[in-house]
């Protein structure tokens, strides 16, 4: 207990202390993991630290999960952090700096290799090891358009397409060898439904969903879950973009297309902490934002 409240951890499977989590994070960011209830529910590799009230409201929380990467081919044990928040009656009393010393005391128990977390407050973390480093996307011209069965649209809104994609999503080849999450779905599905503008598509030719859209006459990739990934060649062929011009947001190593790298100027900024030689070494490289937490 903390005055009068109370810390609990690892509490997902109390449905009243998860629906106040979900509370704590609409009410802070105007986001609902709610959604996760017709998803699969959440991700089961997630360690949350919170504070209750004696009303049973989540005040304060910040979250762990295991986020296996890729980097440079070698597989990698990275932890996330992600759904940190606290109401504003409970600000500055040290309740989100000790949840994060908890999170990240927790992590080096498990003996993570590598933290990961998004923010737009860096000096916040920085004292913590964190450190900033740069993302790059790719962009180039169309490739010469290759043969490909045709793509079915999903909504993310439709049960039997969740379902589609979940599936996909379990046995999923990394979309990159030199940067990619190795297993992850959680943020895929969520992702796919806080932002109405990405679109995914099926290509059954390669048990594969597309995450894409197209603006101001760029074809725009946002990710590939897939037990096989297809070239860019045959995206782009199979989903019959009008587009001129090609933007990737992650390492293009698997498409059979380079583009030339272009500093990502984001909201948020990706800060790691751990060995530096794991990821800050590699080529230029970009979290899909379908992953983003």
């Amino acid at each position: 207990m903390t005055g009068r409240l109370r810390f609990r951890s690892g509490y997902f499977r109390d449905r009243a202390a998860f629906k106040g989590l979900v509370d704590l994070l609409f009410d802070t960011f105007d986001i609902d993991i709610g959604q996760l209830d017709r998803m699969g529910g959440p991700d089961p590799t997630s360690m949350p630290f919170g504070y209750f009230d004696e009303k049973g409201r989540c005040v304060a929380n910040f979250s762990a999960f295991s986020m296996p990467l890729i980097v440079d081919g070698r597989r990698v044990r990275a932890v996330g952090y992600q759904s940190g928040a606290v109401r504003p009656e409970y600000r500055g009393q040290g309740l989100y700096r000790d949840l994060m010393q908890r999170a990240f005391d927790w992590a080096e128990a498990q003996g993570f290799e590598m933290g990961m977390l998004l923010t737009d407050k860096p000096g916040l973390y920085e004292p913590y090891g964190f450190r900033v480093v740069e993302q790059h996307m790719f962009r180039g011209p169309m490739p010469v358009a290759a043969a490909a069965p045709p793509r079915r649209h999903l909504s993310i809104d439709s049960d039997a397409d969740v379902t589609l994609i979940r599936s996909v999503l379990a046995g999923r080849m990394p979309v990159s060898e030199r940067f990619a999450v190795a297993d992850q779905a959680v943020e895929f599905l969520l992702n796919a439904c806080f932002d109405p503008s990405i679109r995914l598509s099926q290509m059954p030719s390669h048990d594969a969903v597309i995450a894409w859209r197209e603006e101001a006459g760029t074809f725009h990739l946002l990710d590939i879950a897939g037990r096989d990934i297809p070239s860019l060649a045959q995206v782009v062929s199979a989903l019959k973009t009008s587009a001129e011009r090609v933007a990737v947001y992650f390492p293009t190593d698997r498409l059979g297309w380079d583009g030339e790298a272009e500093r990502y100027q984001g909201s948020c900024e990706l800060m790691v902490t751990g060995d530096p030689g794991v990821i800050l070494k590699s080529e230029p490289f970009m979290l899909s934002p379908l992953a983003d937490f």
